[in-house]
C-alpha cells in the first residue's frame, strides 16, 4: 500500500477541520471558502474559518445586529448592516475576550490577521457582486511596531549544537533521558542552523530527500513547490551518523520498511512539528535561558550567518524561500547598516606611508 507523503496527509487534516468549522459558520460562508480554494493553501483557509468563528461570534454577542439570531440564520443581507464602526469594535474586542471558556488576547499582529480576514471576506463577497459595499476597506490595518530581532550568537550556536551532541548543559532527568535521542537530536539541531529550513519543511522530511553524494536535500516549501537545498560538511557528518543509528534503531524497535519519515521520535512515527519546537526549546534553554529561542529564530540566525558571509540579500531570500526580497531585507536591515559601517572602514584615502615633517 503507498504511503500518503506528511503534506498531502497535513493537507488532508485540514481540510477535514476546516469542514467541520464551516458546519458552525453561516451558510454562505460555504461559497467563500470554495471560491478562494485555487488561490490559498489549506493552512490559510483554516486560518480564516477559526477567525470567522471569532467574527460571528461577536456580531451575535457584542452588538445588537443580530438580536435574536443563530449563527445559522445569518445572511448576506444582515453583512450590509455591518459598517466600519463594528470592524474597529471588533478589532477592540480582540484585545481580550473569552471564547469556549478560554481567556484570549492579541497583540498588534494578531488583531492584524484577523482584521486581514475579515477584509479578505468581504472583498470577496463584494467582488462577487453579493454584498453592495465593503466596509472593511474603511478600516486601517493596525500599526506593527518593529520586535527585536532574536537570534543565537555565534558562540550560543556552537553551545547549543554541543549540548545537542552530548547533553552536558542539561540537568535532572532531561540529561538522563537525551542518551535516548542523542543521535537524532544532534542531526536535527544541526540540520536546522545549518540550513535555515521551516519546521515544517524538517518534520516533512524522508529518508529518501537526503542525497549525500551531492550534500543535498529536497524539501517541500510553503506553496506544495519543491526545491534542493545544500548544506555543509558538518551537517553532512551530523546526518550520516543519525541515518546509521536510524537504521539500526528500526530494527532494534521493529520499525516496518515502509516509515520513510527521517526523524523519528521514540513512538517510531514521524516526529510533529510540535515536537520539534520543545526539543528547540529544550537545549536553547539550558544555553541561553534569557533568550525565547524557536525554530524561527535558528532560521533567522542561520539566515544573519549566510548573509554576512555573502553579503547577498538576494541569495539569501532564495535560500530561505522568501518570495519577495522585501521581506529579507526588512528582517536584515540592521546587518546591512552593520556590514557598510564595516565596508566604510576599507577605503583608504591616504593609503601610503606619512611622511616625516622636514627640519
Amino acid at each position: 500500500m503507498k504511503q500518503v507523503d506528511y503534506f498531502t496527509e497535513r493537507n488532508q487534516k485540514n481540510i477535514k477541520k476546516i469542514r467541520e468549522l464551516t458546519r458552525d459558520l453561516p451558510d454562505f460562508c460555504y461559497d467563500f471558502f470554495v471560491g478562494i480554494e485555487n488561490t490559498t493553501s489549506t493552512l490559510t483557509r483554516l486560518n480564516y474559518a477559526y477567525d470567522l468563528r471569532i467574527f460571528f461570534n461577536f456580531l451575535l454577542e457584542e452588538t445588537n445586529l443580530l438580536r435574536g439570531k443563530t449563527v445559522y440564520d445569518i445572511t448576506l443581507e444582515d453583512l450590509e448592516k455591518v459598517s466600519a464602526q463594528h470592524i474597529e469594535r471588533f478589532i477592540s474586542y480582540l484585545t481580550s475576550y473569552e471564547f469556549n471558556g478560554k481567556q484570549i488576547t492579541n497583540g498588534e499582529r494578531g488583531k492584524g490577521r484577523k482584521l486581514a480576514t475579515i477584509r479578505t471576506f468581504f472583498k470577496y463577497f463584494f467582488k462577487k457582486d453579493m454584498l453592495t459595499k465593503n466596509v472593511t476597506s474603511k478600516v486601517d490595518m493596525p500599526k506593527y511596531h518593529d520586535k527585536t530581532i532574536i537570534r543565537l550568537e555565534t558562540d550560543e550556536v556552537a553551545k547549543m549544537i554541543n549540548t545537542a551532541e552530548n547533553g552536558y548543559a542539561l540537568l535532572g532527568r532531561e540529561q538522563a533521558f537525551h542518551k535516548h535521542t542523542d543521535m537524532r537530536d544532534f542531526a536535527l539541531i544541526t540540520l536546522l542552523l545549518g540550513t535555515g529550513i521551516r519546521v515544517s519543511e524538517c518534520v516533512g522530511l524522508n529518508i529518501d530527500d537526503i542525497d549525500f553524494s551531492i550534500n543535498g536535500i529536497k524539501i517541500t516549501r510553503k506553496g506544495g513547490n519543491q526545491v534542493v537545498l545544500y548544506f555543509s560538511d558538518e551537517v553532512r557528518d551530523a546526518l550520516v551518523s543519525y541515518v546509521d543509528w536510524r537504521e539500526q534503531f528500526m530494527k532494534d524497535k521493529g520499525v516496518p520498511n515502509e516509515e520513510r519519515a527521517l526523524f523519528l521520535s521514540l513512538q517510531k512515527k514521524r516526529m510533529t512539528t510540535r515536537a520539534v519546537e520543545l526539543l528547540v526549546k529544550k537545549y536553547a534553554k539550558a544555553v541561553t535561558p534569557l533568550k525565547k529561542i524557536t525554530p524561527h529564530k535558528l532560521r533567522s540566525t542561520y539566515g544573519t550567518a549566510l548573509y554576512r558571509e555573502t553579503q547577498d540579500i538576494y541569495i539569501v531570500a532564495d535560500v530561505l524561500g522568501h518570495k519577495d526580497v522585501n521581506t529579507t531585507k526588512k528582517h536584515y536591515a540592521a546587518i546591512s547598516d552593520d556590514i557598510r559601517r564595516e565596508a566604510a572602514t576599507k577605503v583608504k584615502l591616504r593609503d601610503v606611508v606619512k611622511e616625516e615633517p622636514k627640519q
